[in-house]
């Protein structure tokens, strides 16, 4: 019998009860899918799919497409992006470092995703988890003064400005990367396309700048924005076990990977993409 049962008085919903390789309803997907839009992440535990499921049980949510770097597709279904530290034949067969500051995947696209869903098929025995925050309950909880002058402002999502402080152990972007990232202005408050509920949209990509304002008056309020809304209360850390499926809202969660012993574990997921609703999905991939 379906059960939904809340993470945290302030972020998720575990869904028990499932088998997600098997017949769910419409009426208890509907459920689920309610509870995902409402509670920005879905923890769905103890499941045993193979690529062609995941990719299928993905689709019940929407569209699903790729927009990262294809060298780590997987061999058989290029909707999969393969996240993992594990060498075969001398090459990486996924991305091993990512994520590891907040942000909101696809941030600085112009139709950024609406979800992500991560499956974990081999994990460290300590650290690789993964941080969420509800930014839905993190603008809610917001002084009324500082919604009514944020609740119109814009930020800039630099790529290029970013990778230093994102991934301080990859080289500078070339010119041919400059000129294919152009910045990408975002809304600090999202409305959710499907709730109308709002959320701070101030992670991912390190959005120093907001328009109509110099870096010096941006930086203090885009950080306190950031700060205040990965409070404990906002947050929960999800430590992987093999078969957990966790999907998450991009339209109104931030998230975060944490390290570990990349020389003595490996660590093997799958993660699959959620076209926004209505989005004009990309042909191409952008390099991340």
């Amino acid at each position: 019998m379906l059960e939904l049962v809340p993470i945290t008085e302030g972020i998720g919903t575990e869904v028990r009860g499932v088998d997600v390789t098997g017949h769910i309803s419409d009426r208890d997907f509907g459920r689920i899918y309610q509870a995902w839009i409402d509670t920005t992440i879905l923890l769905i535990r103890g499941q045993h799919m193979t690529p062609a499921q995941h990719v299928a049980f993905t689709r019940r949510f929407g569209e699903v497409y790729a927009y990262t770097r294809s060298k780590f597709d997987h061999p058989e279904h290029p909707e999969i992006l393969v996240l993992s530290n594990i060498v075969r034949d001398g090459k990486p067969i996924g991305s091993a470092y990512s994520g590891r500051v907040w942000h909101t995947d696809g941030h600085y696209l112009t139709d950024p995703p609406a979800g992500s869903m991560l499956y974990a098929l081999k994990v460290p025995p300590v650290g690789g988890d993964t941080w969420f925050a509800n930014m839905l309950g993190a603008y809610d909880a917001l002084p009324q003064h500082v919604k009514e002058r944020i609740d119109d402002l814009k930020v800039v999502i630099s790529r290029v400005q970013s990778r230093p402080y994102n991934y301080p152990d990859r080289p500078a972007p070339t010119a041919q990367e400059i000129a294919e990232w152009p910045d990408v202005p975002q809304p600090l408050v999202r409305v959710h396309e499907e709730s109308g509920r709002k959320a701070i949209y101030a992670g991912g990509n390190v959005p120093w700048r907001i328009e109509g304002m110099s870096e010096d008056e941006s930086r203090p309020l885009v950080t306190f924005l950031q700060e205040f809304s990965v409070q404990p209360r906002f947050t929960y850390r999800h430590r992987w076990q093999p078969g957990d499926i966790v999907l998450w809202d991009n339209r109104s969660a931030m998230h975060q990977a944490t390290p570990y012993d990349y020389t003595a574990h490996h660590r093997l997921m799958h993660r699959t993409t959620v076209a926004a609703p209505h989005a004009a999905v990309p042909t191409g991939r952008a390099a991340s």
